[in-house]
């Protein structure tokens, strides 16, 4: 896929899933129809930015200023990529 499209590209969650936050464990999860899984680290922050109006490029220019020190750049945009390839993201 090309560079631009995939920064062009507006993700959100796909039907049937949701992002919930878990109190007992103190972590985000995606719930989907057969199956429960945990979000680690900033994944919980990144997921919940998709929400159909903001672009892969939005995403990270908010991402960083959150995240200042990290590399979020080059980090975000193939963990959505393959959170798409799962079905999880449209």
């Amino acid at each position: 896929m090309r560079r631009a499209a995939v920064t062009d590209w507006r993700p959100r969650l796909a039907p049937a899933i949701v992002l919930r936050h878990d109190r007992a464990r103190d972590t985000d999860l995606l719930l989907l129809p057969e199956r429960v899984v945990i979000l680690r680290g900033a994944a919980g922050a990144v997921v919940g930015l998709c929400d159909g109006t903001r672009s892969v490029r939005d995403l990270v220019d908010e991402l960083a200023g959150r995240f200042p020190d990290s590399a979020v750049a080059t980090d975000v945009p193939p963990f959505l990529e393959g959170m798409r390839r799962e079905g999880w993201l449209r």
